[in-house]
């Protein structure tokens, strides 16, 4: 086994990171628009660009492809390939995507931009400025999200903020919707999401430049160079946004210090780069490094309508991500073949907070700082058992320690996570003979996991908490066709460090006796093809028991606690279908979420968790010259807690319209031969959607780039 990532491969050998080529592809946008030039003359040079891109010919089509993993749902671009980039086993569904064939992605995007393009993975804004991730109704502690193997969602507060993180360096995205394997590591109960930055890299030099209607500029650049025959991998860019505020839905009242149009305080400036350097050698022994940083300066949209909104800025977020892997690839032994991986992983990172008075900005209120490393460690084997089966095993241990300074008060916060896993997978049917199914493959698993920590600021030491992990898979492909799957999982979480201890400038609580949340869930699907396309469904049924939540006491402070159940059931389908010139798909994900607290009677619903979300798109183009997207975006409605008296509020749901049109200018042959332009809009309607109590989202957006290749 090749791969260093924790979903284990069928039939895979050794990897290659692109295909080679007479001519290395050189891609650069680029844009005459002057750093933070406003509103009139940006909108001038829009229209000039909406303009420029509907004149003549067609351009490549990105699709979303629903195949088989037990069932994956691949996303190449340009043409309907049917092509599974990973095979996944376990019978749990996932998602592939390559980063470039994704249409409305804007110049140097942040993760969280990545994010909201991924089928099945929610996305919304905290009142701290964090992008959060939701996925089946579970919340962003739940999801392991991994950076070249570096465990993002491991730290202070146990998830990573993706709207800081540069998603400049990111190759290839894969998206598990469920638990596909017990090897994940330490907290992964919900979803794992997989970025990689050398799986699928091309040859050659690129950059991105873009800018919207408020004056917003971005760019980043990146060169790759392969090496021995394709075995071998080089990359190394950076980039660089200025975004010097949000729009503002026309219908949204804000704070009379704001601009005319724009979000209060939703300023950000981020500089980041990144090294990645991969080796494979003939015989599947492969080593790699990775490196990635950013640092950020930003403001915080305060809350609306309530008296009790938080004035907060960020004017030092800086983050250092660092792994250091190794393996041997599939290896002849006396017992049939395997492998064997470890790697050691850093992430440091700093984060000054600075509140103010009021919305004015001038009286600072208080100041937090925050310094934290986490260190993992981890080992990973695999061996085959006889012809048709593979044993599987994993241990990761976990550090993280983190220091606070709070208004001149120092404190100091120790956390130790450790999970060991091993699991078997086995080919019980396959090719041969007559019956319905053409291959069989079940999987089951068992995981331990404990936390204990050592240091908490001063105040009491709760006890070490264990957990046990197990699961069962099966996936079933068909002779007629279609591939069957499903999978039951139990997995733990235990608490972060800011949830038991953190008392966020006064606004929190703290809860040392919190204990561990425990996910119980169970995933059925089918993925058929159907003509020129593929149709996916899959149900889900989730029991959260012990649910970690916030809850707001009379005086507007608040604590995390632990619930006695959240439960949710739902449906996934993602479609996909080739009509004429056309191609058109979509997703939706229904789901009922329910909230069991007997011990609380002023807030009973599930917050911040929409039921219905879905997405219907269309695409229209001939190859390398015009390319036009249209989609809508639904997203329904959902609960969440009043500011100031903590009961339930229904926040309205909508429908967001966003679309894409681009055309490939031919100027010439060679690496300079061609031109491209594009013009994105997201919120085209400026539709007014709110990720939860006193936050809007975002009013029409409209952004225009330049593109040499």
């Amino acid at each position: 086994m090749t791969s260093e990532e924790y979903i284990p491969e069928v039939g895979a050998g050794p990897r290659r990171f692109g295909a080679l080529s007479p001519t290395d592809r050189f891609e650069m946008n680029l844009t005459d628009l002057p750093h933070r030039w406003r509103h009139r003359r940006a909108v001038l040079s829009l229209a000039i660009a909406a303009a420029i891109s509907a004149l003549g010919g067609s351009g490549g089509v990105a699709a979303q492809v629903a195949v088989p993993d037990s069932a994956a749902l691949d996303i190449p671009g340009i043409e309907v390939t049917g092509e599974r980039a990973v095979a996944l086993t376990g019978g749990a569904s996932a998602l592939e995507i390559d980063v470039r064939s994704l249409p409305l992605l804007r110049a140097a995007p942040t993760v969280e931009d990545l994010f909201r393009e991924i089928p099945g993975l929610g996305v919304r804004t905290n009142s701290r400025g964090q992008a959060e991730i939701t996925v089946r109704g579970s919340e962003s502690r739940q999801v392991a999200v991994l950076l070249d193997g570096i465990p993002l969602s491991l730290g202070w507060d146990h998830r990573s903020d993706v709207s800081v993180l540069p998603a400049t360096a990111v190759e290839h995205v894969q998206f598990v919707r469920g638990l596909s394997t017990m090897t994940a590591g330490p907290n992964a109960l919900g979803g794992v999401v997989r970025l990689s930055l050398t799986e699928g890299a091309e040859p050659g030099l690129r950059a991105s430049s873009g800018s919207d209607q408020l004056g917003g500029w971005t760019a980043s650049g990146d060169v790759t160079h392969l090496f021995a025959e394709g075995r071998g991998v080089v990359r190394i860019g950076g980039g660089y946004r200025d975004i010097p505020a949000v729009p503002l839905a026309d219908d949204v009242d804000e704070r009379p210090q704001a601009e005319s149009g724009e979000r209060q305080n939703t300023d950000m400036r981020n500089v980041d780069g990144f090294l990645a350097l991969r080796y494979e050698t003939v015989s599947g022994r492969w080593a790699s490094f990775t490196a990635v940083g950013h640092d950020t300066d930003r403001g915080i949209a305060a809350e609306l309508g309530t008296a009790n909104a938080r004035f907060w800025r960020q004017p030092d977020t800086r983050r250092g991500l660092f792994a250091l892997r190794a393996g041997t690839g599939e290896q002849d032994s006396p017992w049939g073949r395997g492998s064997i991986e470890a790697g050691i992983f850093l992430d440091e990172s700093t984060e000054e907070t600075v509140a103010f008075e009021g919305a004015d900005f001038d009286v600072i209120e208080g100041i937090e700082r925050g310094d934290g490393t986490t260190v993992t460690g981890r080992v990973r084997g695999s061996h085959s058992l006889g012809a048709r089966g593979t044993l599987r095993a994993s241990t990761d241990y976990v550090m993280i320690d983190f220091d606070t300074e709070e208004d001149g008060v120092s404190r100091a916060f120790d956390q130790r996570l450790l999970s060991t896993a091993l699991e078997t997978e086995w080919r019980v049917a396959g090719d041969a003979g007559t019956g319905p199914f053409s291959e069989v493959t079940l999987s089951f698993g068992g995981a331990y996991d404990r936390m204990t920590v050592e240091e908490a600021g001063g105040l009491p030491l709760p006890g070490a908490i264990e957990e046990w992990g197990g699961r069962v898979g099966v996936a079933a492909e068909m002779r007629s066709g279609p591939t069957l799957h499903a999978n039951v999982s139990r997995r733990g979480r235990f608490p972060a460090l800011r949830e038991a201890f953190s008392e966020a400038l006064g606004r929190f609580v703290p809860n040392p006796g919190l204990g561990a949340e425990t996910l119980v869930a169970i995933e059925a699907g089918v993925t058929v093809d159907l003509g020129t396309g593929q149709l996916q469904v899959v149900g889900f049924r989730n029991d959260l028991s012990d649910a970690i939540r916030r809850i707001t006491f009379a005086d507007g402070t608040r604590q995390r606690v632990n619930s006695d159940e959240l439960e949710s059931h739902g449906v996934d389908i993602f479609t996909t279908q080739r009509v004429g010139p056309f191609l058109v798909g979509g997703d939706l994900r229904l789901q009922s979420v329910e909230l069991t607290d007997p011990g609380l009677n002023v807030s009973t619903e599930p917050e911040n968790v929409p039921e219905q979300e879905g997405r219907i798109w269309t695409e229209w183009g001939t190859p390398s010259v015009l390319r036009i997207r249209g989609e809508a975006e639904f997203t329904g409605s959902q609960f969440c807690q009043d500011l100031d008296t903590g009961e339930d509020v229904e926040l309205d749901g909508g429908t967001w319209l966003n679309g894409v049109i681009s055309r490939v200018w031919s100027v010439g042959t060679g690496m300079w031969g061609q031109v491209e332009t594009s013009l994105r809009a997201t919120n085209l309607a400026d539709t007014t959607l709110h990720d939860q109590c006193g936050l809007p989202r975002p009013g029409r957006t409209l952004s225009f780039q330049v593109s040499v290749k």
